[in-house]
């Protein structure tokens, strides 16, 4: 395994409803950043499917299981390219309808990931909370840690993973516009509190008369801002990243002097409220 993973960011405008116009563009996409030497590809939160959806019926249409026809299509280009790519779409199962990611390689289907925060807007005011607690999974270019959007503002989110050991966190969101400067901030302080490299991909464009933020971002185990999208445009974001910075938490600024840990030195044991409803 290579210590230095490039990541790519897709900020794209997905088209509401228009699952195989936008399954098209996405391909397009992960060619484009596979030639450019990315590795990891990271889409948007509903890149299949758009997210202003006015009812549950409405969307029902347009959800997929997971694996499913997309899942597929998009996973024998990571079989072709040897990429690995993360996608959001709308997952069907019984009757329930989630927000979900699909976590695809070179090798095959790797994981899902339903979202736990579900916010009053769009998509999620009818779908299904996420029932998976969040997981790590470990793959050759680093193990990989899944979350959507509004999960990203409960802190909790990001440090289980931390926990659970991932080098990478992704974030496939669709920040509202004028929320942009609020998914930079969250990006770094997950990044910086967690010692862990963040991927954040979001969307851009309208839907309903709604807009979103763009600005998606690429932030380093250490906090740095590597790449940095436009609020407006569609555009592909690069970023390389490392592995080992992200596993050696317990920094030494002056030895014997300045030194932190930023999970050797939590104190589990006075949190207990963190876990109450109320």
């Amino acid at each position: 395994m290579s210590d230095i993973i490039k990541i790519a960011a897709v900020q794209m405008d997905p088209r509401l409803m228009q699952v195989k116009e936008n399954l098209v563009s996405m391909v397009s996409a992960a060619k484009k950043a596979s030639q450019n030497q990315a590795k990891l590809i990271v889409f948007p939160e509903c890149s299949l499917t758009g997210y202003v959806f006015s009812s549950r019926e409405e969307a029902l249409p347009y959800a997929e299981t997971i694996p499913g026809p997309s899942t597929e299509a998009l996973l024998s280009i990571c079989q072709e390219l040897e990429i690995y790519i993360v996608f959001g779409l709308l997952e069907k199962e019984d009757d329930k309808l989630f927000n979900a990611l699909s976590f695809v390689g070179p090798k095959g289907f790797i994981t899902s990931y339903r979202k736990n925060h579900l916010p009053f807007l769009g998509i999620d005011r009818f779908v299904d909370k996420g029932n998976r607690p969040f997981q790590v999974h470990s793959t050759p270019i680093g193990n990989i840690g899944l979350h959507i959007c509004y999960d990203v503002l409960f802190p909790e989110s990001a440090r289980i993973m931390a926990l659970l050991g991932a080098d990478i966190i992704v974030l496939s969101t669709n920040f509202p516009y004028g929320r942009g400067e609020t998914l930079n901030c969250v990006a770094r302080a997950r990044a910086i509190e967690n010692k862990v490299n963040l991927v954040s991909s979001d969307r851009v464009g309208a839907e309903k008369g709604f807009s979103f933020a763009g600005l998606s971002n690429i932030v380093n185990a250490t906090g740095e801002v590597l790449s940095l999208a436009s609020p407006e445009k569609e555009e592909i974001i690069y970023g390389e990243v490392s592995l080992e910075a992200a596993r050696q938490k317990h920094r030494v600024f002056v030895p014997g002097e300045w030194e932190i840990d930023n999970i050797g030195d939590r104190r589990p044991e006075i949190y207990g409220v963190i876990t109450r409803k109320k």
